[in-house]
């Protein structure tokens, strides 16, 4: 090689180590934070809102100086309401981009998609939608409603306040309504009601066309006693079954319907008219009177630049469990998994209802439940709210196997499912 090549390929050497080292340096100086969210498909119309929360959250952090003297770094990717694609999503984030940690996914059936990806890999997810339990998974922290934050309060509600007696549970097909249902029939016969008055309809994601099903819902509540309609419909399903509904005259002070999955967002593209006096269950609303809560719509409206943005239930779970591990981080002094997964336990920080929220040894937190019935403007007026904070309960005490179950990822004990009939962990599965 002549001496003018010899000096060039040297030179090109040099630059390569140098930009190699340039893009390490920046590496370095971030903290990448994974955002596993749908915003496309059917479920974007509840997800992508998630997506900007979390962008929103990661720049106020960096206002304050970020993380352990680093920049948070968000990279998000669009799974695309594809359950197989969280995966591949989730090994992406992980493996590739390399994040400290992951926030995303609504359907119980992305979450399980994911799960062991998280177990293998050994990373982070924080899941912020209500799901139907039976499930303690040491990467991952459950900052939804279990069923006794949501689905049992709101059955107790309707039973105590409206008389009901009849029960429609109508759901889409998947794992979290067909699993909350299971709990909810349980439930419900424990307290005496017959199984001739528990109806249970399931339609796949994106069903439209629910005049059947609707009329059949009308004629189960023509037999005399108070009927409800328990739903764990998810996704865009829900705007023609309102929209059925309405069609066929039900209405909240015949049928009412307690919606587990139906928020301020989903009903910014309904007309809601209609729909005054229908109810929902979750742990926030937008319209609850608190300062940490004005402070927060106030910033999101502003981040967004448009004043008609709604809040909602997951976004409170996405500013708590956005919070609970900055918090954890901070304590460990490390994004180091491990240490990160054991500093969360026992660290609590305000939610948007005033109080304060706290991550338990079963990796859920506690939350106030809080009935809201649909007002014409789209918003909730809450009609009912637990005396204080519920704790997640992994596993529902009305099915028989998961009675005997407890979670507590603490050592000694460090298991998810531990029999207490045979004080063996793995008493139902790994989860």
């Amino acid at each position: 090689m002549s001496n003018k090549l010899s000096r060039l390929a040297s030179v090109l050497t040099l630059g390569a180590g140098l930009l190699t080292a340039s893009v390490s340096m920046a590496a370095d100086n971030t903290i990448k934070v994974g955002i596993l969210h749908s915003l496309s498909g059917t479920m974007a119309i509840s997800e992508t809102t998630l997506k900007d929360a979390m962008l929103m959250l990661i720049e106020e952090q960096n206002k304050k100086g970020g993380l352990l003297g680093k920049k948070l770094e968000p990279v998000v990717v669009d799974p695309a309401s594809n359950w197989p694609l969280f995966a591949e999503k989730a090994r992406e984030l992980i493996e590739i981009e390399k994040v400290s940690a992951v926030f995303g996914a609504w359907t119980s059936v992305s979450r399980k998609s994911v799960l062991p990806v998280f177990e293998e890999l050994n990373s982070l997810l924080f899941y912020p939608v209500q799901y139907e339990g039976e499930e303690s998974q040491r990467n991952v922290f459950y900052t939804g409603a279990a069923p006794n934050q949501q689905a049992i309060p709101a059955v107790e509600y309707l039973m105590a306040e409206e008389g009901v007696e009849r029960w429609v549970l109508a759901g889409t097909d998947y794992v979290y309504p067909r699993t909350t249902n299971k709990i909810l029939e349980a439930f419900l016969k424990a307290k005496g009601v017959a199984p001739e008055d528990i109806m249970v309809n399931y339609t796949p994601f994106g069903h439209s066309d629910w005049q059947t099903i609707v009329s059949d819902i009308k004629a189960f509540g023509s037999a005399g006693k108070k009927t409800a309609v328990v739903s764990t419909i998810n996704g865009d399903a829900n705007v023609p079954f309102y929209k059925e509904l309405a069609n066929q005259g039900i209405k909240a002070e015949d049928i009412p319907v307690v919606a587990f999955s139906v928020g301020e967002e989903e009903l910014a593209g309904l007309d809601t008219a209609p729909l005054v006096g229908h109810l929902a269950a979750w742990n926030y609303f937008q319209s609850v009177d608190s300062a940490a809560n004005e402070a927060f719509v106030e910033a999101w409206k502003a981040y967004t630049g448009n004043p008609n943005r709604v809040s909602n239930d997951p976004m409170e779970a996405h500013y708590i469990g956005f919070n609970m591990w900055v918090k954890a981080v901070e304590k460990a002094g490390t994004t180091n998994a491990d240490a990160v997964i054991d500093s969360l336990v026992g660290i609590s920080v305000p939610n948007l209802s005033g109080g304060y929220s706290s991550m338990m040894p079963n990796h859920h937190i506690t939350k106030p439940v809080l009935i809201g019935e649909i007002q014409e403007d789209g918003q909730f007026d809450v009609v009912h709210e637990t005396a204080g904070l519920v704790p997640g309960d992994a596993w529902s005490d009305y099915l028989v196997d998961s009675a005997k179950l407890i979670s507590d990822w603490r050592a000694p004990l460090s298991c998810g499912n531990f029999n207490t009939a045979t004080n063996k962990c793995g008493g139902k599965g790994t989860e």
